[in-house]
C-alpha cells in the first residue's frame, strides 16, 4: 500500500508549522514536467520552472497553513560531499540556460510572498533543511518538508512529515514514519542505511552489482543497520555476500555522504522564520503579470496574501456607514452627501452588451465613508428626477470602474451619465497596460491591499441575497473612490494623466453613444454575401476533389490532405510534425511556389472562401 496521496495536514494542531522546502529540487522537477509546454512570456523568457513551483509552494501553503516558511537551494556543487568524493553528482550535466533564466525569479517570487530563501556556501538545501528541522522539531514545532530527495525521509518523524512529490508537480505522498515503514519496511533512521547500500544513480553513488533495493531492504531489516551488517559481513552467504564484502569501503562512503547534516551553523532559528506577513500583494501581480501567468493563479494566491491581522486591518479599512434606501430616500441621501464638489463613487448593478443593457441598483460612496444602495426599479417619481438630474449634472464628480458599459446600461434606462472624473479601469491601463486583469477586485487587492467583501451596515447584518448584494456594491463603490485616487498618483507619476482626462475619459462617452446608435448594415446583402461563399466553397471543393482523383475528400482533414499531397501528388514534404507533415497556411503557400498544382489554387481559395463566410455569419448574428 502506497503512502497517502493527502496532502493537507491530518490533524489539527496547536503546535506552530514550520514549512520547508528544497528550493532546487522543486524547481527542477516543475522544469521538467513542463519542458514539453514550453511555457514562456511574448518577449521569450522561460517560465515552465518558475509557474511550476509557484504552483506547488501556492497549493502547500494553503494545505499546510504553516506559521512559519523558508525555501533552501543549493549554492553550487562544491561541497563538502564533493571534496569527499569527487565522483559525487559528477554524472549530472549543467543545469539549462532556461531553467537558470528562471531561478532569479523564483528568488522575486520569495521576495515578493516574504519567505525566506536559504543558501550556506558548501552544504545542500537538504542539510539547511535537516538542521532547521531537527532544531525545530525539538522547540516544538510541527514540520513539514517538501522536496523531491529521498534522502530527506531520515528526517521524518512523529513531528517531523515529508511531502514528496510523485509525479510532476501536482501529486504529493505524504511520509510519517508509518508511511515510511509501510512503503519500505524499515524506520526512517534506517533509511539512509538501506539508500548507503542501494546507491543513486541521481546523486552517482555506485550501487553494488546484483544487490537492488530489495536485498537492501532485507539485509537491513535482518541486521537490524548498516553497521551491525558491516561488523557481521561475514554471516551474509553466497555470491551476494561476496558482493557485499568487495564493496564494504563504499558502502560506508555511500553511507556518509547519505546523512544529512543537522548542525549546520545558520544565521536564523526557527522562530525567525515566522510568516507574520503575507508577502507584498501589489509585487506578487506585479510578477505575475510581468510572467503572464494566468488569472487562476492570481485567484489561488490571493486567499494567502493577507495574514490574519492584515485581514482585520482589511476588513476594518472598507467598514462603511452604509444602508440600503427605501423609496423616497434617495433625493435626501444625494442632497446630503453628493452635492458637494468632492467625487462619489458608484457602483453600477447591472448588465450591459451590444449597445444596450439595464440597470437593478446604484451603489454611492462618498470620500467620508458614506454609502447608500437604490434599487433603481423601486424609485418614485421624484427619486427618479433627483437621481436623473444628479447623473446627468457634469458639476457632480463621480467615479466608475470600466463605465462604458453602466452609461450603456443607464441609457437603456433613460439616464444620461455625465461628469465622470476618474474611470479606474483606464487608469490601471495607462499605469500598466500589460496588465493581465483590470477587473475591480483584483486591482482593488493589489492596490489598496483590500477584498471587496461585505461589512456591517447601519442596519445590522444583512441576511438576503439581494441585501447581500447591496453590501457587495455598497464596498465596490467605496473601493474605486479609494483606487482612483491611489491610481491617479501614479498616474502623474509617470506622465499619462493629460492622456487620460483629455483624450481617454471624453472618448469613453463617444465610444458609448457609437454603441448605441449601432452601425446601419445591409441584412440581405450579408445573406447573399453568405450563400455566395457557401456556393464557391462547395465549388473549390468539388474542383479539388477532381484534381486529386478523389471523390470523399474532405478538405478540412489534415490526415486525408497529407495522404493527397504528399502521397497521391507527390508533392514535396513539409515541417515534420507529430501528425506527419505540416499543412498550414504558410506549408501550402510554399508548396504552391514549388509545385503551381491547380490543387492547391482550389484548396487555398477554399480555405479563404471559408473565412469570410464565417466573418459574415458572425456579423450577422451581432445585429440586434
Amino acid at each position: 500500500m502506497a503512502p497517502s496521496k493527502k496532502t493537507s495536514a491530518s490533524t489539527s494542531t496547536t503546535r506552530p508549522v514550520l514549512l520547508l522546502l528544497d528550493g532546487h529540487s522543486l524547481a527542477y522537477r516543475a522544469y521538467y514536467a513542463l519542458k514539453e509546454a514550453d511555457l514562456r512570456t511574448t518577449t521569450g523568457q522561460p517560465t515552465g520552472a518558475v509557474q511550476g513551483f509557484t504552483s506547488m509552494l501556492i497549493n502547500t501553503l494553503r494545505d499546510e497553513q504553516p506559521t512559519h516558511v523558508a525555501v533552501a537551494f543549493d549554492v553550487n556543487r562544491k561541497t563538502f560531499r564533493a571534496e569527499m568524493f569527487p565522483e559525487y553528482k559528477a554524472n549530472r550535466s549543467a543545469s539549462p540556460d532556461d531553467f537558470k533564466s528562471q531561478v532569479g525569479l523564483i528568488d522575486e517570487l520569495l521576495a515578493a510572498l516574504n519567505i525566506p530563501a536559504l543558501r550556506k556556501e558548501g552544504f545542500e538545501a537538504d542539510d539547511l533543511i535537516a538542521t532547521l528541522a531537527t532544531q525545530a522539531a525539538a522547540e516544538g514545532y510541527e514540520v513539514r518538508i517538501l522536496t523531491g530527495d529521498r534522502d530527506s525521509l531520515q528526517l521524518v518523524t512523529e513531528h517531523v512529515t515529508v511531502l514528496y512529490p510523485k509525479r510532476g508537480v501536482s501529486d504529493l505522498s505524504r511520509f510519517t514514519p508509518e508511511a515510511v515503514l509501510e512503503k519500505y519496511e524499515l524506520t526512517p533512521r534506517q533509511y539512509p542505511d538501506f539508500a548507503a547500500l542501494r546507491g543513486d544513480p541521481s546523486d552517482n553513488l555506485p550501487s553494488m552489482p546484483g544487490v537492488g533495493e530489495k536485498t537492501a531492504a532485507k539485509w537491513i531489516r535482518e541486521f537490524g543497520s548498516l553497521a551491525d551488517l558491516v561488523a557481521r559481513a561475514d554471516e551474509v552467504k553466497g555470491k551476494a555476500g561476496e558482493t557485499l564484502r568487495a564493496h564494504l569501503e563504499q558502502v560506508r562512503l555511500n553511507r556518509e555522504l547519505t546523512e544529512l547534516v543537522c548542525d549546520v551553523a545558520l544565521e536564523v532559528t526557527p522562530p525567525d522564520l515566522a510568516w507574520a506577513s503575507h508577502g507584498d500583494a501589489e509585487a506578487v501581480y506585479q510578477l505575475f503579470d510581468t510572467l503572464e501567468f494566468a488569472k487562476s493563479m492570481r485567484d489561488r494566491v490571493a486567499p494567502l496574501l493577507a495574514s490574519a491581522a492584515g485581514a482585520a486591518e482589511m476588513a476594518a479599512a472598507v467598514r462603511l456607514q452604509g444602508r440600503v434606501l427605501g423609496v423616497g430616500e434617495l433625493a435626501g441621501w444625494l442632497a446630503a452627501n453628493a452635492s458637494g464638489d468632492g467625487a462619489t463613487g458608484v457602483a453600477v448593478n447591472g448588465t450591459w452588451g451590444r449597445g444596450t443593457g439595464d440597470v437593478g441598483g446604484l451603489a454611492f460612496a462618498s470620500a467620508d465613508g458614506n454609502a447608500a444602495y437604490v434599487d433603481v426599479t423601486q424609485l418614485d417619481p421624484a427619486d427618479e428626477k433627483a437621481l436623473a438630474a444628479w447623473l446627468a449634472d457634469a458639476a457632480r464628480p463621480k467615479v466608475l470602474h470600466d463605465a462604458k458599459g453602466p452609461m450603456l446600461a443607464l441609457a437603456a434606462r433613460g439616464f444620461r451619465l455625465a461628469g465622470v472624473v476618474a474611470d479606474t479601469a483606464l487608469e490601471a491601463y495607462l499605469v500598466q497596460s500589460g496588465r493581465r486583469s483590470f477587473e475591480l477586485e483584483p486591482l482593488a487587492e493589489e492596490v489598496l491591499g483590500r477584498r471587496l467583501s461585505a461589512g456591517d451596515t447601519e442596519q445590522g447584518t444583512l441576511f438576503a441575497d439581494e441585501e447581500a448584494e447591496a453590501e457587495r456594491q455598497m464596498s465596490a463603490a467605496h473601493a474605486v473612490l479609494d483606487l482612483a485616487e491611489a491610481l491617479r498618483d501614479q498616474l502623474v507619476g509617470t506622465g499619462a494623466e493629460k492622456l487620460l482626462t483629455d483624450i481617454e475619459l471624453p472618448l469613453v462617452a463617444v465610444l458609448a453613444e457609437m454603441e448605441q446608435a449601432g452601425i446601419a448594415i445591409d441584412t440581405g446583402l450579408f445573406e447573399d454575401l453568405a450563400k455566395g461563399f457557401t456556393s464557391e466553397a462547395n465549388a473549390q471543393v468539388d474542383a479539388a476533389r477532381k484534381e486529386a482523383g478523389v471523390e470523399t475528400l474532405n478538405l478540412g482533414s489534415p490526415k486525408q490532405l497529407q495522404e493527397v499531397l504528399f502521397e497521391t501528388l507527390g508533392m514535396p514534404k513539409t515541417k515534420k510534425i507529430k501528425t506527419g507533415y505540416t499543412t498550414d497556411a504558410d506549408a501550402l503557400a510554399w508548396l504552391q511556389v514549388q509545385t503551381q498544382h491547380p490543387f492547391l489554387d482550389h484548396l487555398l481559395r477554399w480555405r479563404e472562401v471559408n473565412r469570410l463566410k464565417t466573418v459574415v455569419e458572425g456579423l450577422s448574428k451581432s445585429v440586434s
